[in-house]
């Protein structure tokens, strides 16, 4: 056994490498789910009987708004290894309203949706955008759970800048900034499709 994983520290940096080859192994299923929609979404669309409707303008509100939201984290994360408190905390509470925010932009472009007469019953096309991007707002809800837990932890805990709380802040970033471009591939994806 390696000299460097025999001490505390070593234990929790490996465990921590852990954690994140197994938030990449989950994440890599998530993209082969959403390959799995993108396929269906098109073969579908290929057999006919497909309603062709504008997307509603807030897909691209919530868009700018998650993709500030990565924005604010990132630097929320470095504020946080440069010992820069007040930022920090501030920077992460911004990322978590504006992470509600792209949810609730979510909501009102479904509800957009279903005033133009697109629901899940009609068409299959409408039905596939609810879908996707239903399971993609779900997605994103795991990440505020992941951001509550982290304002907990700023908030809580004595501010300390320690391998362990870079490294499960880290898996936070990684995971959001995944959902942001997940979001930005299925909205080009419907755009592109159209």
């Amino acid at each position: 056994m390696d000299a460097s994983l025999s001490n505390n520290s070593g234990n929790a940096l490996y465990k921590y490498n852990t954690n994140k080859f197994s938030l990449y192994i989950a994440l890599g299923s998530i993209v082969m789910m959403f390959t799995a929609f993108s396929s269906a979404y098109i073969v579908r669309q290929s057999a006919g009987n497909w309603l062709e409707f504008p997307l509603p303008n807030l897909f691209y509100v919530s868009t700018a708004v998650i993709l500030l939201s990565s924005v604010t984290l990132h630097l929320a994360y470095n504020s946080f290894k440069n010992q820069r408190e007040s930022l920090y905390k501030s920077l992460l509470i911004v990322s978590f309203i504006l992470g509600i925010g792209f949810v609730i932009a979510q909501y009102y472009a479904w509800m957009e949706m279903f005033a133009m007469g697109i629901d899940l019953k009609r068409n299959p096309s409408g039905a596939f955008v609810y879908v996707i991007s239903g399971a993609h707002a779900a997605h994103v809800l795991g990440g505020i759970a992941t951001f509550i837990v982290a304002l907990i932890h700023a908030f809580s805990l004595p501010f300390r800048v320690t391998d362990k709380r870079k490294n499960r802040f880290q898996l936070v970033l990684i995971y959001w900034h995944f959902v942001d471009f997940l979001w930005i591939y299925l909205l080009l994806f419907f755009t592109l499709q159209r």
